[in-house]
C-alpha cells in the first residue's frame, strides 16, 4: 500500500506543480476567460496548489513532519471539491471530472497516510539533537 501511496503522491504533485504553475505565467485575461473569479483569487489557488504539491511529497521524502503529508492532501482535496463545484455551476459538466478524480486521489493519499500505511518520523542522529 504504502508504494501505491508513494506514485500517487508523486503524480498528484507533478500535476499540482503544473497546475499552479501555469496560473502564475498565463496572462490575466486568460485565467479569468473561463471562470468567473479574480486574477488574485486564481493566483491564490495556484499558490495553494504548489504549496500542497510540496507537501505531498518534501514532508515524505525527507521523514520531518511526516503528519503534514495528510494535511496538504486534505487541502487539495478542499480545492478540488471548489473546482468540482464552481465547473458545475458554469454548466461544464464533463470539465468537473478532472478535478472530481484529483480530488478522489488526494482523498486517498489523506486516508492512507493517516490510517493505511503511515509514514514515521526517522530517528535523528545525534548531532541533531537538541543539547540538554
Amino acid at each position: 500500500m504504502s508504494k501505491v501511496l508513494w506514485v500517487v503522491q508523486a503524480l498528484l504533485a507533478v500535476v499540482f506543480l503544473f497546475a499552479g504553475g501555469v496560473k502564475f505565467t498565463l496572462p490575466a485575461e486568460v485565467l479569468t476567460a473561463q471562470f468567473p473569479v479574480t486574477v488574485l483569487f486564481v493566483q491564490f489557488i495556484g499558490a495553494c496548489e504548489v504549496l500542497g504539491a510540496l507537501g505531498l511529497l518534501l514532508p515524505s521524502i525527507f521523514r520531518l513532519r511526516t503528519g503534514l503529508t495528510p494535511l496538504a492532501a486534505a487541502g487539495l482535496v478542499i480545492i478540488m471539491a471548489g473546482a468540482t463545484a464552481i465547473s458545475l455551476a458554469i454548466g461544464a459538466g464533463a470539465a468537473a471530472l478532472m478535478p472530481l478524480a484529483l480530488g478522489l486521489l488526494a482523498a486517498f493519499v489523506a486516508l492512507g497516510r493517516t490510517r493505511l500505511a503511515p509514514l514515521s518520523e526517522s530517528a535523528r542522529s545525534p548531532r541533531l539533537q537538541p543539547a540538554s
